[in-house]
C-alpha cells in the first residue's frame, strides 16, 4: 500500500491527449493516484512533475531529483519516447541513462514504478522505424523488473492498446480511454484493485476501431507543425512547468 507518489517524465505522464473542460490535462498517472487513494481509503500525496516535450535527457536532469527531494513512496519513471522520434538516436546511451535512474531512485529506498509507454506506431507515419526503436530498448531494460523494489509496467507490448480507439486525433498522444487503459495496467502491475467505473475492461471488449488513415488534413493540422517544432529548436513544453509539483492530497475518490 502506497500513501504517496510522484510521476516523472514527458506527455505521455502529463496527460497529454486527456483533456478536460478547463483545459488541463488528466491522464494515466492522475488515475493511478485516484486508484491508490481508494485502495488506501483515505486520501495520500501525489505530484506530477512530466512536462511534454522533453526528452529522457531533461527528464532526468530536471525532474528526478525534485521528485526524489519529495520523498513519496512510489515512483513512476518513463521517458526516451521523443527520443525514438528523432532522425538520429544513440540507443545505448539511451538505454544506460535509463538504467542509472532506475538504480538511482531504487538507491534512496523508493519504489519504483518502470514503465513503457503506449505504441502509436501502428498510426504513424515511419511508424516502422519507431517501432523498432521502442521494441529495442524495452527489450535492452526488461531485466530490471527483476531487481527489488522495482514494478515494470509494459504498456509498448500492450497490443490491444494499439487500437485506434485509445488515442487521440494526433495519433501519437493516447485519449482518456487509452490513459485509463494504462492507469488499469500500471495498478494490476502493483496488485491494487481497478475501480469497475472505469470501464475498462467494457472498453477493450467492444469491437476494434477502424483502420487508420493518415489524410492530407492529418498531415496539415499534426504532422507538418510537429516537423517546424524540430526544425527551429522549439518544443511543445517551452515555457511549461509541472502540474503539480509538490505532493498534494487526493481524496479518496468513493468518499
Amino acid at each position: 500500500m502506497f500513501h504517496s507518489y510522484a510521476a516523472i517524465g514527458d506527455s505521455f505522464t502529463e496527460g497529454v491527449g486527456d483533456e478536460l473542460p478547463d483545459g488541463s490535462v488528466r491522464g494515466w498517472a492522475d488515475f493511478v493516484a485516484i486508484g491508490l487513494a481508494a485502495a488506501a481509503r483515505e486520501p495520500i500525496g501525489y505530484a506530477n512533475l512530466a512536462i511534454r516535450g522533453r526528452k529522457l535527457g531533461p527528464i532526468i536532469d530536471e525532474q528526478l531529483d525534485p521528485a526524489i527531494a519529495l520523498r513519496p513512496e512510489l515512483l513512476s519513471f518513463n521517458g526516451g519516447g521523443n527520443d525514438m522520434l528523432r532522425p538520429r538516436m544513440d540507443e545505448q546511451v539511451t538505454a544506460s541513462r535509463f538504467r542509472d535512474a532506475i538504480e538511482r531512485i531504487r538507491a534512496e529506498g523508493i519504489h519504483v514504478l518502470m514503465l513503457s509507454g503506449a505504441n502509436p506506431t501502428d498510426h504513424l507515419p515511419m511508424g516502422k522505424v519507431f517501432d523498432a526503436r521502442g521494441a529495442r530498448l524495452t527489450a535492452a531494460l526488461v531485466d530490471l523488473a527483476d531487481r527489488p523494489g522495482v514494478t515494470f509496467v509494459d504498456n509498448f507490448n500492450d497490443l490491444g492498446l494499439r487500437d485506434i480507439r485509445y488515442w487521440s486525433p494526433d495519433k501519437l498522444h493516447l485519449n482518456a480511454l487509452g490513459h485509463a487503459r494504462v492507469a488499469s495496467n500500471v495498478l494490476t502491475g502493483l496488485g491494487v484493485p481497478v475501480p469497475a467505473e472505469w470501464g475498462v475492461e467494457e472498453v477493450a471488449a467492444a469491437p476494434a476501431g477502424p483502420k487508420s488513415r493518415n489524410t492530407a488534413a492529418y498531415y496539415r493540422e499534426f504532422v507538418l507543425p510537429w516537423i517546424g517544432r524540430r526544425l527551429t529548436g522549439r518544443s511543445s513544453g517551452d515555457g511549461r512547468t509541472a502540474k503539480r509539483p509538490t505532493l498534494e492530497p487526493v481524496p479518496d475518490a468513493a468518499a
